[in-house]
Protein backbone atom coordinates (compact mmCIF):
# COMPACT_ATOMS: atom_id res chain seq x y z
CA UNK A 1 0.00 0.00 0.00
CA UNK A 2 1.02 3.67 -0.91
CA UNK A 3 2.21 5.68 2.17
CA UNK A 4 0.41 9.36 3.00
CA UNK A 5 2.57 11.48 5.03
CA UNK A 6 1.10 14.73 7.37
CA UNK A 7 3.87 17.33 6.37
CA UNK A 8 2.54 20.53 7.75
CA UNK A 9 -0.01 21.54 10.47
CA UNK A 10 -0.89 24.64 11.77
CA UNK A 11 -3.30 25.54 14.95
CA UNK A 12 -4.75 28.57 15.84
CA UNK A 13 -4.78 29.35 19.77
CA UNK A 14 -7.71 27.98 21.33
CA UNK A 15 -9.64 30.87 22.84
CA UNK A 16 -13.51 31.07 25.31
CA UNK A 17 -14.41 33.77 23.16
CA UNK A 18 -12.79 34.64 19.49
CA UNK A 19 -15.65 37.85 18.98
CA UNK A 20 -12.88 40.06 17.83
CA UNK A 21 -12.17 37.83 14.27
CA UNK A 22 -14.58 35.84 11.62
CA UNK A 23 -13.92 32.05 11.32
CA UNK A 24 -12.55 33.29 7.86
CA UNK A 25 -9.89 35.54 9.07
CA UNK A 26 -8.79 32.54 11.42
CA UNK A 27 -8.96 29.85 8.56
CA UNK A 28 -6.73 31.93 6.50
CA UNK A 29 -4.28 32.59 9.09
CA UNK A 30 -3.55 28.79 9.30
CA UNK A 31 -3.80 28.65 5.80
CA UNK A 32 -0.99 31.66 5.51
CA UNK A 33 1.07 29.61 8.16
CA UNK A 34 1.37 26.43 6.21
CA UNK A 35 2.31 27.66 3.14
CA UNK A 36 5.02 29.34 4.80
CA UNK A 37 6.20 26.12 6.83
CA UNK A 38 5.94 24.23 2.78
CA UNK A 39 5.95 26.34 0.26
CA UNK A 40 2.75 24.56 -1.42
CA UNK A 41 0.52 26.80 -3.75
CA UNK A 42 -2.54 25.77 -5.69
CA UNK A 43 -1.01 25.81 -8.97
CA UNK A 44 -2.92 23.77 -11.59
CA UNK A 45 -0.42 21.29 -12.48
CA UNK A 46 1.40 20.17 -8.93
CA UNK A 47 -0.24 22.25 -6.53
CA UNK A 48 -3.27 21.67 -4.38
CA UNK A 49 -6.32 20.49 -6.54
CA UNK A 50 -8.35 18.97 -3.10
CA UNK A 51 -9.38 20.62 -0.10
CA UNK A 52 -11.20 18.54 2.90
CA UNK A 53 -12.79 20.71 5.09
CA UNK A 54 -14.39 20.22 9.09
CA UNK A 55 -17.23 22.01 10.43
CA UNK A 56 -21.23 21.97 11.78
CA UNK A 57 -23.60 24.16 10.41
CA UNK A 58 -25.49 24.01 14.10
CA UNK A 59 -22.53 25.59 15.34
CA UNK A 60 -21.76 28.13 12.57
CA UNK A 61 -25.62 29.33 12.53
CA UNK A 62 -25.74 28.88 9.09
CA UNK A 63 -26.92 26.34 6.45
CA UNK A 64 -24.10 24.41 4.63
CA UNK A 65 -21.54 25.61 6.72
CA UNK A 66 -18.51 24.98 4.16
CA UNK A 67 -19.76 27.79 2.10
CA UNK A 68 -18.75 31.26 3.48
CA UNK A 69 -15.09 29.56 4.13
CA UNK A 70 -14.26 28.06 0.23
CA UNK A 71 -12.09 31.26 -0.74
CA UNK A 72 -9.98 31.22 2.34
CA UNK A 73 -8.93 27.57 2.13
CA UNK A 74 -8.00 27.53 -1.37
CA UNK A 75 -11.47 26.19 -2.74
CA UNK A 76 -12.18 28.64 -5.27
CA UNK A 77 -12.96 26.54 -8.93
CA UNK A 78 -11.68 23.73 -7.00
CA UNK A 79 -12.87 20.34 -5.30
CA UNK A 80 -13.86 20.96 -2.28
CA UNK A 81 -15.15 18.12 0.23
CA UNK A 82 -17.07 18.32 3.71
CA UNK A 83 -17.02 16.26 7.02
CA UNK A 84 -19.32 17.60 8.84
CA UNK A 85 -18.39 15.39 11.88
CA UNK A 86 -15.78 14.74 13.90
CA UNK A 87 -12.22 16.30 12.49
CA UNK A 88 -10.10 13.11 12.90
CA UNK A 89 -12.51 12.18 9.78
CA UNK A 90 -11.56 14.90 7.74
CA UNK A 91 -7.94 13.52 8.16
CA UNK A 92 -9.17 9.71 7.45
CA UNK A 93 -10.93 11.40 3.94
CA UNK A 94 -7.98 12.89 2.57
CA UNK A 95 -5.64 9.80 3.72
CA UNK A 96 -8.39 7.75 1.51
CA UNK A 97 -8.60 10.41 -1.35
CA UNK A 98 -4.42 10.27 -1.55
CA UNK A 99 -4.59 5.85 -0.92
CA UNK A 100 -6.93 5.82 -4.08
CA UNK A 101 -5.36 7.77 -6.31
CA UNK A 102 -7.65 10.79 -6.55
CA UNK A 103 -5.05 13.24 -5.63
CA UNK A 104 -1.50 13.37 -4.57
CA UNK A 105 -1.52 16.53 -2.35
CA UNK A 106 -4.32 17.63 0.27
CA UNK A 107 -5.19 20.12 2.09
CA UNK A 108 -7.76 19.80 5.04
CA UNK A 109 -8.81 22.50 7.69
CA UNK A 110 -11.42 22.65 10.02
CA UNK A 111 -12.85 25.68 12.48
CA UNK A 112 -15.42 26.19 14.79
CA UNK A 113 -16.28 28.70 17.40
CA UNK A 114 -18.27 27.33 19.84
CA UNK A 115 -18.81 30.69 21.86
CA UNK A 116 -21.68 32.11 18.89
CA UNK A 117 -24.46 29.78 20.06
CA UNK A 118 -26.88 30.35 22.72
CA UNK A 119 -26.06 27.27 24.68
CA UNK A 120 -23.60 23.97 23.80
CA UNK A 121 -26.15 21.72 25.21
CA UNK A 122 -28.80 22.87 22.86
CA UNK A 123 -26.73 22.54 20.32
CA UNK A 124 -25.78 18.63 21.12
CA UNK A 125 -29.74 18.28 21.73
CA UNK A 126 -30.07 18.47 17.75
CA UNK A 127 -28.07 15.32 17.71
CA UNK A 128 -31.13 13.02 19.15
CA UNK A 129 -34.19 11.65 17.72
CA UNK A 130 -36.94 14.10 17.68
CA UNK A 131 -39.83 12.06 18.96
CA UNK A 132 -38.67 10.33 21.77
CA UNK A 133 -35.30 11.58 23.09
CA UNK A 134 -35.11 15.43 21.81
CA UNK A 135 -38.24 16.42 23.72
CA UNK A 136 -36.97 15.16 27.09
CA UNK A 137 -33.84 17.05 27.08
CA UNK A 138 -31.36 14.70 25.93
CA UNK A 139 -27.82 16.43 25.13
CA UNK A 140 -23.95 15.49 24.82
CA UNK A 141 -23.59 16.18 28.75
CA UNK A 142 -26.51 14.17 30.39
CA UNK A 143 -25.19 11.45 27.93
CA UNK A 144 -22.06 11.69 29.51
CA UNK A 145 -23.43 11.75 33.14
CA UNK A 146 -25.45 8.65 32.14
CA UNK A 147 -22.22 7.21 30.68
CA UNK A 148 -20.05 8.57 33.98
CA UNK A 149 -22.38 6.91 36.52
CA UNK A 150 -22.27 3.58 34.36
CA UNK A 151 -18.57 3.66 34.22
CA UNK A 152 -17.15 4.43 37.30
CA UNK A 153 -19.61 1.49 38.47
CA UNK A 154 -17.98 -0.85 36.16
CA UNK A 155 -14.10 0.89 37.09
CA UNK A 156 -14.71 1.77 40.67
CA UNK A 157 -13.40 5.09 39.98
CA UNK A 158 -13.41 7.72 42.90
CA UNK A 159 -13.82 11.52 43.09
CA UNK A 160 -10.11 11.73 43.74
CA UNK A 161 -8.81 10.21 40.45
CA UNK A 162 -10.87 11.78 38.32
CA UNK A 163 -9.63 15.43 40.09
CA UNK A 164 -6.40 13.95 39.61
CA UNK A 165 -6.76 13.83 35.34
CA UNK A 166 -8.06 17.38 35.58
CA UNK A 167 -4.93 18.71 37.26
CA UNK A 168 -2.55 16.63 35.31
CA UNK A 169 -4.27 17.98 31.74
CA UNK A 170 -3.85 21.51 33.11
CA UNK A 171 -0.38 21.57 34.29
CA UNK A 172 0.76 19.95 30.90
CA UNK A 173 -1.69 22.62 29.68
CA UNK A 174 0.26 25.56 30.78
CA UNK A 175 3.17 24.56 28.78
CA UNK A 176 0.93 24.48 25.31
CA UNK A 177 0.64 28.56 24.25
CA UNK A 178 -2.66 26.78 21.95
CA UNK A 179 -4.20 25.55 25.10
CA UNK A 180 -7.59 27.29 26.41
CA UNK A 181 -7.46 26.48 29.71
CA UNK A 182 -4.23 26.77 31.24
CA UNK A 183 -5.37 27.59 35.03
CA UNK A 184 -3.90 25.80 37.26
CA UNK A 185 -5.80 23.31 39.64
CA UNK A 186 -5.25 21.81 42.80
CA UNK A 187 -7.44 18.39 43.27
CA UNK A 188 -9.43 20.69 45.82
CA UNK A 189 -10.53 22.77 43.28
CA UNK A 190 -11.81 20.36 41.29
CA UNK A 191 -13.59 18.00 43.90
CA UNK A 192 -15.81 20.54 45.36
CA UNK A 193 -16.51 22.44 42.09
CA UNK A 194 -20.23 22.85 41.58
CA UNK A 195 -22.28 20.15 40.41
CA UNK A 196 -22.67 20.26 36.03
CA UNK A 197 -24.48 16.49 35.99
CA UNK A 198 -24.28 14.93 38.26
CA UNK A 199 -21.48 12.75 38.56
CA UNK A 200 -19.84 15.45 36.32
CA UNK A 201 -18.55 18.66 37.91
CA UNK A 202 -18.20 22.16 36.51
CA UNK A 203 -13.97 21.10 36.12
CA UNK A 204 -15.08 17.72 35.24
CA UNK A 205 -15.80 19.38 31.65
CA UNK A 206 -13.92 21.14 28.52
CA UNK A 207 -14.51 24.82 28.39
CA UNK A 208 -16.28 26.11 25.41
CA UNK A 209 -13.96 26.93 22.89
CA UNK A 210 -12.88 28.74 19.81
CA UNK A 211 -10.07 27.43 16.98
CA UNK A 212 -9.27 26.67 13.92
CA UNK A 213 -6.72 24.03 12.13
CA UNK A 214 -5.31 23.12 8.85
CA UNK A 215 -2.57 20.19 7.64
CA UNK A 216 -1.06 19.51 4.37
CA UNK A 217 -1.36 15.49 3.48
CA UNK A 218 0.47 14.18 0.64
CA UNK A 219 1.56 11.26 -1.03
CA UNK A 220 4.91 9.09 -0.52
CA UNK A 221 6.05 10.25 -3.90
CA UNK A 222 5.50 14.01 -3.31
CA UNK A 223 6.08 14.17 0.44
CA UNK A 224 9.84 15.29 0.62
CA UNK A 225 8.67 18.48 -1.71
CA UNK A 226 7.08 20.07 1.57
CA UNK A 227 8.56 18.79 4.58
CA UNK A 228 12.54 16.95 5.90
CA UNK A 229 10.12 15.37 8.40
CA UNK A 230 7.40 13.44 6.94
CA UNK A 231 5.25 12.06 10.03
CA UNK A 232 3.55 8.77 8.20
CA UNK A 233 -0.62 7.74 8.92
CA UNK A 234 0.14 4.31 8.99
CA UNK A 235 -3.58 3.17 10.55
CA UNK A 236 -6.70 4.60 10.54
CA UNK A 237 -10.20 3.04 12.20
CA UNK A 238 -14.00 4.08 12.95
CA UNK A 239 -16.60 2.65 14.01
CA UNK A 240 -20.23 3.88 15.36
CA UNK A 241 -22.68 2.10 17.84
CA UNK A 242 -25.89 2.37 18.25
CA UNK A 243 -28.49 5.43 17.94
CA UNK A 244 -30.52 5.07 21.06
CA UNK A 245 -28.68 4.95 24.53
CA UNK A 246 -31.33 2.53 25.56
CA UNK A 247 -29.82 -0.28 23.49
CA UNK A 248 -26.15 0.64 24.38
CA UNK A 249 -23.62 -1.09 27.18
CA UNK A 250 -22.69 2.61 28.14
CA UNK A 251 -19.67 1.40 29.25
CA UNK A 252 -18.63 -1.41 27.22
CA UNK A 253 -16.43 0.64 25.19
CA UNK A 254 -18.27 -1.14 21.49
CA UNK A 255 -17.28 1.52 18.95
CA UNK A 256 -13.63 2.67 20.45
CA UNK A 257 -12.57 -1.43 20.88
CA UNK A 258 -13.26 -1.96 16.67
CA UNK A 259 -12.46 1.28 15.83
CA UNK A 260 -9.04 0.93 17.44
CA UNK A 261 -8.76 -2.32 16.34
CA UNK A 262 -8.97 -1.55 12.95
CA UNK A 263 -6.38 1.14 13.16
CA UNK A 264 -4.26 -1.52 14.46
CA UNK A 265 -4.30 -4.21 12.51
CA UNK A 266 -3.81 -1.54 9.40
CA UNK A 267 -0.45 -0.02 11.08
CA UNK A 268 0.79 -3.61 12.36
CA UNK A 269 0.37 -3.20 15.86
CA UNK A 270 -0.31 -6.44 17.58
CA UNK A 271 0.77 -5.28 21.33
CA UNK A 272 -0.18 -1.25 21.53
CA UNK A 273 1.04 -1.99 25.06
CA UNK A 274 4.17 -2.02 23.54
CA UNK A 275 3.93 -0.29 20.47
CA UNK A 276 2.47 3.00 21.64
CA UNK A 277 4.57 5.88 23.52
CA UNK A 278 2.18 8.75 23.19
CA UNK A 279 -1.15 9.42 23.04
CA UNK A 280 -4.05 12.46 22.11
CA UNK A 281 -7.46 10.92 23.14
CA UNK A 282 -10.53 13.26 22.74
CA UNK A 283 -11.30 13.75 26.87
CA UNK A 284 -14.04 15.98 26.95
CA UNK A 285 -14.77 14.87 30.32
CA UNK A 286 -12.74 13.72 32.79
CA UNK A 287 -14.18 9.94 33.50
CA UNK A 288 -13.31 9.87 29.80
CA UNK A 289 -9.74 9.46 29.95
CA UNK A 290 -9.25 6.15 32.00
CA UNK A 291 -12.45 5.27 30.17
CA UNK A 292 -11.26 5.78 26.98
CA UNK A 293 -7.43 4.33 27.48
CA UNK A 294 -9.05 1.31 28.84
CA UNK A 295 -11.23 0.30 25.30
CA UNK A 296 -8.21 1.63 23.36
CA UNK A 297 -6.53 -1.74 24.97
CA UNK A 298 -3.46 0.59 27.29
CA UNK A 299 -5.54 0.17 30.76
CA UNK A 300 -6.73 -2.83 31.31
CA UNK A 301 -10.40 -3.83 31.24
CA UNK A 302 -12.03 -2.21 34.77
CA UNK A 303 -8.83 -0.89 36.05
CA UNK A 304 -8.95 2.78 34.86
CA UNK A 305 -8.78 4.04 38.43
CA UNK A 306 -5.73 1.64 39.28
CA UNK A 307 -4.54 3.07 36.06
CA UNK A 308 -4.18 6.67 37.19
CA UNK A 309 -2.91 5.72 40.65
CA UNK A 310 0.05 3.88 39.04
CA UNK A 311 0.67 6.95 36.72
CA UNK A 312 -0.38 5.30 33.36
CA UNK A 313 -1.24 8.30 31.47
CA UNK A 314 2.33 9.64 32.59
CA UNK A 315 4.04 6.50 31.24
CA UNK A 316 1.94 6.88 27.59
CA UNK A 317 2.62 10.77 27.50
CA UNK A 318 -0.97 11.29 27.50
CA UNK A 319 -2.11 14.50 26.24
CA UNK A 320 0.99 16.04 26.60
CA UNK A 321 -1.03 19.18 25.13
CA UNK A 322 -3.62 19.39 28.02
CA UNK A 323 -5.80 17.38 25.69
CA UNK A 324 -9.59 18.21 25.36
CA UNK A 325 -10.12 19.15 29.28
CA UNK A 326 -7.81 21.90 28.51
CA UNK A 327 -10.78 23.38 25.56
CA UNK A 328 -11.09 22.52 22.09
CA UNK A 329 -14.42 22.79 20.01
CA UNK A 330 -15.68 19.67 20.12
CA UNK A 331 -16.06 19.43 15.92
CA UNK A 332 -12.58 19.61 15.29
CA UNK A 333 -10.80 18.13 18.77
CA UNK A 334 -9.80 15.13 16.79
CA UNK A 335 -7.63 18.04 14.49
CA UNK A 336 -6.52 19.91 17.50
CA UNK A 337 -5.28 16.53 18.79
CA UNK A 338 -3.80 15.25 15.51
CA UNK A 339 -1.95 18.27 14.75
CA UNK A 340 -0.53 17.82 18.91
CA UNK A 341 0.90 14.61 17.87
CA UNK A 342 2.51 15.51 14.60
CA UNK A 343 4.62 18.33 16.51
CA UNK A 344 5.55 15.59 18.84
CA UNK A 345 6.36 13.12 16.44
CA UNK A 346 7.97 16.23 14.72
CA UNK A 347 10.37 17.53 17.82
CA UNK A 348 8.35 20.53 17.53
CA UNK A 349 6.18 20.38 20.21
CA UNK A 350 8.02 23.38 22.57
CA UNK A 351 7.64 22.76 26.47
CA UNK A 352 5.31 19.72 26.65
CA UNK A 353 7.81 17.72 24.17
CA UNK A 354 8.22 14.12 25.17
CA UNK A 355 11.74 12.79 25.09
CA UNK A 356 11.51 10.45 22.76
CA UNK A 357 8.64 9.63 20.72
CA UNK A 358 8.25 7.29 17.48
CA UNK A 359 4.35 6.21 17.53
CA UNK A 360 1.26 7.79 17.83
CA UNK A 361 -2.05 7.04 18.82
CA UNK A 362 -4.91 10.24 18.28
CA UNK A 363 -8.31 9.36 19.53
CA UNK A 364 -11.37 11.69 18.73
CA UNK A 365 -15.19 11.00 19.46
CA UNK A 366 -18.62 12.22 18.54
CA UNK A 367 -22.26 11.81 19.91
CA UNK A 368 -23.52 11.03 23.06
CA UNK A 369 -21.96 9.12 25.42
CA UNK A 370 -18.74 8.52 22.48
CA UNK A 371 -21.61 6.93 19.78
CA UNK A 372 -18.57 7.05 17.21
CA UNK A 373 -15.12 7.01 17.74
CA UNK A 374 -12.00 7.30 15.39
CA UNK A 375 -8.51 6.44 16.00
CA UNK A 376 -5.23 7.36 13.87
CA UNK A 377 -1.81 6.06 14.18
CA UNK A 378 1.09 7.66 13.65
CA UNK A 379 4.72 7.48 13.36
CA UNK A 380 7.92 9.03 12.10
Amino acid sequence: MKKVAICAVAQHKIEPDIWYKRFQGMLLEVLEDIQAQTGFTFDEETGVHDIVTCSDDVFDARTISDNGMTDVVGAHYRGEEKVAQDGLNALGYAMALILSGHDDVVYVAGHSKESQGESRNMATNLAYDPFYSRCLGFDYLNAAGLQARAYMAKSRITEKQLAQVVVRSRKWASRNPNANAREQLSLGDVMYSPMLCDPIRVRHAYPISDGAVGMLLASEERAHEFTDTPVWITGFGSCMDRYFLGDRDLASNFALKQASARAYKMAGIKDPKKAVDLVELMDCYAYQQPMWLEGLGLADEGQGGVFIDEGGPGSYHVNLSGGQLAGSPLIIGGLYRAAEAVLQLKRAAGDHQAADVKTALVQSTTGGAGQFHSVLILEQ
